[in-house]
């Protein structure tokens, strides 16, 4: 359950009306999906978008988890009779998560220590009035301590023990430990070193051998590379601030005057923060920069996938696909226009040798492509950027179409980055038992154009090739993150009821594996969907899964013209009303542009129903499940380029970005590898942020300044 309490403050965290929050965590209270609530209840919301209402839910499960903390850890006190009216006020004044720790630590049960060992042999006294000022001589005093029954030998021991004491309570002050976070947070250094023996096995970090800035200056990537370096054995690093200025703070803190007490606490303090706060401060100083960097790892991963799978779809065309390849020749498949495999074959138009072997190789596999594109009036030819991609785009396209009386159809290069992992996997499996990988890959190709979004959901992202250290951030939360990104593309877009994978189902708002299971099970048992009102007969699909999940779906050529909209059933008497106003059909309303211009909205508004969802019904009736995504516009990759070998500095060439990282962006330019545009060479102005300037997908012009074949890496600029 939320608390009441919760809404004034994430509405004053995220600037938005009080109101509109308790709106928001009403709704997910009741399950109801970010994409439902901010596509059909604009009303109660205020018209707050998707990433607003994220924001409300993970500030809200933040809280609940920071109460639960404030919970435990006032149970442990009260069950240890340790809980005072001064420690309650301060649990309950602690705004973040190491304010509160810090008020717990001296409290908190620990483990066997120096200074738990001191209050063994009974010397805490003894370091209470060294502490506090309150002995001149600090050997007599001590002298009093000596118990040989309990350990303390002599002098010595006695206050050796007694500085742990002191030296645990001034690592456990909660004012020092506070100051001491914001020094480190503002003035540490990370350094990286290499291991030692390392220096050829760790060549891939050979940048950070010798490395060191400043923590507020660190970029999320160079983190997270010091940090795998480290995971991996090859780095040492570490993190730490100037320590004359923390002993400064400590002082000011703890030292009261002069004379025996003031030597014996000067020495505490060093001990105290070399010994206890010093690697305290840099675990968490650590941790909160991976935290950060993950933050920014994740969020540039998922503004990727989110361009990936948004990519403009060619649409339902017949189409022939082509994973290329050299010796193994090309695996050649025929997809009808809803994706289904109609035929399969190998073509071989790269046989080594010019002689007539090759030429006859080549003829024939031409003539097999020119007999599938008559045979299934093929409209369109897919061909996958891998080995061989623009040799056999060329060979494709060198085709003499003219000469059979053929319009070259459609030729476009894919991204095949995951087709593999598709083709291996279980849900390939059950697509194509029949079938090897080959065909499996060829057909993941070919349907990739025609929609990458109902394609790409059948691959775990993290394997779709654009990301940046995404298996070193923490795996929860990038996972959590993806399937918000997945789950918005998927519903934004809409999906056809009638022809949509169980995969593309399951992200359908409100429906999960289970039901998209059922419905499909339901297409193969029943036949196509005559409406949206007959899901109500899928088995688990009840009310609440009906409300969230029918305003995304779509059924081609339905009965009822609303059906094919993306106008949710509840509001289907609404537009009916509006029809009947007119003269017309619910139908009409989506031709007649005259009916609609008449519709006076102000009419219809009642106490479910207000502007914002009547304006969205009147988009919805004039382009009736529109596609958000862009018109397809296939690169052309320049003309004898086709390896690194071809590349020469200085070079223009057309290219379409892969991936966009903090550092850069990754450009595909037909050479099968990558080239690499620094953060510094994207425009002609300072850029922090890449991914803020260019997006995956995106058609640029780049100039090749460098090509190192031997390490397979090609610097580029869209500078120049």
């Amino acid at each position: 359950m939320t608390q009441p309490s919760y809404a004034a403050q994430i509405a004053q965290e995220l600037k938005v009306n009080v109101s509109q929050v308790q709106a928001t965590l009403a709704l997910l209270a009741e399950d109801c999906t970010i994409p439902f609530i901010a596509r059909y209840r604009k009303e109660a919301t205020g018209s707050l978008d998707e990433v607003v209402v994220a924001a409300i839910r993970d500030a809200n499960e933040r809280m609940i988890q920071f109460d639960k903390r404030k919970a435990a850890i006032v149970k442990s006190l009260t069950e240890r009779s340790l809980l005072t009216d001064e420690l309650t006020k301060k649990i309950d004044a602690a705004a973040v998560i190491t304010e509160l720790e810090d008020i717990y630590l001296p409290y908190k049960p620990k483990r066997k220590t120096r200074a738990s060992v001191a209050r063994e042999k009974g010397l805490e006294p003894l370091a209470t009035d060294i502490f506090n000022y309150k002995i001149k001589d600090v050997n007599k005093a001590a002298e009093a301590f000596i118990d040989r029954e309990k350990g303390v030998e002599n002098i010595e021991q006695a206050l050796d023990g007694a500085c742990d004491i002191m030296a645990e309570w001034m690592s456990e002050h909660e004012q020092l430990r506070k100051q001491l976070r914001q020094y480190w947070a503002k003035n540490s250094v990370i350094t990286s070193t290499m291991a030692k023996g390392k220096e050829q096995e760790g060549q891939k970090f050979k940048d950070y051998f010798d490395w060191s800035e400043k923590v507020t200056a660190a970029p999320s990537h160079r983190i997270l590379a010091m940090y795998r370096g480290e995971a991996e054995d090859i780095l040492k690093i570490a993190v730490y601030p100037d320590y004359k200025s923390a002993f400064d703070m400590m002082r000011n803190i703890f030292i009261q005057g002069k004379g025996e007490c003031t030597d014996l606490i000067e020495e505490t303090i060093e001990d105290a923060y070399e010994r206890l706060l010093s690697p305290s401060m840099e675990s968490e100083l650590r941790a909160e920069l991976k935290t950060r960097a993950d933050v920014e790892a994740i969020r540039v991963f998922t503004k990727n996938l989110r361009e990936l799978l948004m990519a403009p779809p060619l649409g339902q065309e017949s189409m022939i696909a082509l994973d290329p390849g050299f010796r193994t020749g090309c695996k050649l498949v025929c997809l009808s226009p809803q994706g289904d495999l109609l035929k399969h074959d190998v073509i071989y138009p790269h046989m080594d040798g010019a002689g007539a072997g090759a030429t006859q190789s080549r003829l024939k596999s031409e003539q097999k492509i020119l007999d599938l594109i008559k045979e299934f009036n093929v409209t369109a030819i897919a061909i996958g950027n891998g080995t061989a991609g623009r040799e056999t785009e060329e060979f494709v396209r060198n085709v003499d179409w003219a000469k059979h009386k053929i319009d070259m159809p459609q030729i476009v290069m894919v991204n095949e980055s995951g087709a593999s992992i598709y083709s291996a996997s279980e849900v390939a499996r059950d697509e194509f038992p029949d079938y090897d990988l080959t065909v499996r890959g060829a057909v993941s190709i070919g349907r990739r154009l025609m929609d990458p979004l109902a394609e790409l959901v059948k691959i775990d992202p993290k394997s779709i090739g654009v990301g940046q250290y995404q298996h070193d951030v923490d795996q929860s939360a990038l996972q959590a993150s993806l399937d918000d990104t997945v789950m918005s593309c998927v519903n934004s877009v809409g999906v056809e009821l009638n022809t949509a994978s169980k995969q593309l189902l399951s992200y359908v708002s409100g429906l999960g594996n289970q039901i998209a299971a059922n419905i499909v099970k339901y297409r193969q048992e029943n036949g196509p969907f005559k409406s949206k009102a007959e899901l109500k007969k899928v088995a688990r699909l009840g009310p609440k899964a009906f409300e969230q999940s029918a305003g995304f779906l779509r059924i081609r050529g339905a009965k009822n013209p609303l059906d094919e909209s993306g106008v949710h059933p509840e509001s289907y008497s609404v537009v009916e009303a509006m029809a009947k106003d007119q003269g017309v059909k619910p139908g009409d309303l989506m031709s007649d542009t005259e009916a609609r211009k008449k519709i006076e909205l102000k009419l219809y508004v009642n106490d479910k129903i207000g502007l914002p969802t009547l304006n969205d019904i009147m988009q919805e009736l004039e382009k009736p499940g529109r596609d958000p995504r862009a018109k397809l516009e296939a690169i052309k990759f320049a003309e004898g380029v086709h390896s690194m070998n071809d590349l020469k500095e200085g070079m223009k060439l057309p290219g379409i970005i892969t991936n966009v990282t903090a550092f850069g962006a990754f450009v595909d330019v037909g050479v099968h590898q990558d080239g690499l545009v620094h953060v510094s060479e994207i425009a002609n102005k300072f850029i922090k942020d890449p991914s803020e300037v260019v997006t995956v997908q995106q058609k640029v012009q780049v100039t090749v300044l460098e090509v190192d074949v031997a390490r397979k890496r090609i610097s580029l600029s869209m500078k120049r």
